[in-house]
């Protein structure tokens, strides 16, 4: 019985095959009394073999401890049987070179993958149809596709109105005529477009820093708060720096930007400046974490962190000149609030 749906399978590169000595992608199915068939995770998972023998250059005490059903790991095409449709493949034989640029290629292509894929099932359109027309030819010209959809989230139409294709229609003489049109419907064209921006546009990194400050001096207070002004003057429009207490003395700097290097050098650079201020007035800073990106993981913990000290604080009144504060180095302000002294 004919069916309407489009068919959504199709393997992510032109070559049907891969090449001999290239690094793939697989993933493992089973295993056989003399090695493990995998499926070619680029290749719509065609079907190829490791030998025990290519799992490992030394002697072999374990086959678990080196290949499990279902792991996915870069290994070497050693063979390529285009007749028969046999894959030989070696994991020993693949050097960290080679797993590095194979899982940096998988990455980009699982992500053109995917909105390929998507774009094609929300439009009904074959999705071979669509790497012939427009994946495809993205490869060929822009070395992977993935750069080539980098590109459409600024500027779609210089990149796609220049893919056409071939269609027959029979001219008014009766005789069929090739027709050369754009490679998508302008309907096509906006899903795609939509698409790629929406799993495309760059976000921004949360950049952070913890730090330890003190300032045992006369009006210790206002010279940590000068510190931290002198902290945030480091940032800039791209690239702003945020202060906040922690608990005494703990603080930590933020800032976002797309450019990870820039948001580290604008750190360290905050750092260097608020040190500088608060060792004029013979206070201390100490950097606990360098700066780094950190995940949303630690951002949320960093926010959960800080409102359970808010909440204690609340709780507890009257302490403002307590022998306890003397020993955080009068660090308890808000360089953003009038006064000196964090509510």
């Amino acid at each position: 019985m004919a069916t309407n749906s489009p068919n959504l399978e199709c393997r992510m590169y032109e070559a049907k095959y891969p090449e001999v000595d290239m690094a793939v992608m697989i993933q493992v199915k089973s295993m056989a009394d003399s090695g493990a068939y995998v499926s070619l995770l680029e290749y719509n998972n065609i079907e190829g073999m490791i030998l025990f023998s290519e799992l490992s250059r030394r002697r072999i005490r374990s086959i678990s401890s080196l290949i499990k059903v279902g792991r996915i790991e870069p290994v070497m095409v050693l063979r390529v049987d285009k007749e028969k449709g046999y894959i030989d493949l070696s994991k020993r034989r693949v050097s960290e070179e080679d797993i590095s640029a194979c899982e940096e290629r998988y990455n980009k292509s699982k992500l053109v993958h995917s909105i390929m894929r998507h774009v094609a099932e929300t439009m009904g359109i074959d999705l071979e149809d669509l790497y012939i027309h427009v994946g495809w030819p993205l490869y060929r010209k822009y070395g992977h596709a993935f750069e080539a959809f980098k590109l459409v989230v600024s500027d779609p139409d210089s990149i796609l109105n220049s893919l056409t294709r071939e269609v027959k229609e029979i001219g008014p003489d009766g005789k069929e005529v090739t027709k050369v049109v754009p490679a998508l419907s302008e309907e096509v064209k906006d899903a795609l477009v939509k698409n790629i921006r929406r799993r495309m546009t760059p976000q921004p990194l949360k950049i952070r820093a913890d730090i330890e400050m003190k300032c045992f001096q006369f009006d210790g207070v206002l010279h940590i708060k000068e510190a931290m002004r002198k902290a945030e003057a480091a940032g800039n429009d791209d690239c702003p720096v945020k202060i906040k207490l922690v608990a005494p003395p703990a603080y930590v700097l933020n800032t976002q930007t797309l450019d990870k290097e820039q948001g580290i050098a604008i750190l360290t650079k905050a750092i260097a400046a608020c040190t500088e201020e608060i060792e004029r007035h013979k206070g201390k800073l100490a950097v606990k974490e360098a700066p780094r990106a950190v995940s949303e993981r630690e951002d949320k913990l960093l926010a959960e962190q800080m409102a359970k000290l808010g909440r204690e604080n609340e709780e507890i009144s009257g302490d403002e000149d307590s022998e306890e504060e003397e020993d955080t180095g009068m660090g308890e302000i808000d360089v953003d609030s009038g006064a000196g002294i964090r509510e």
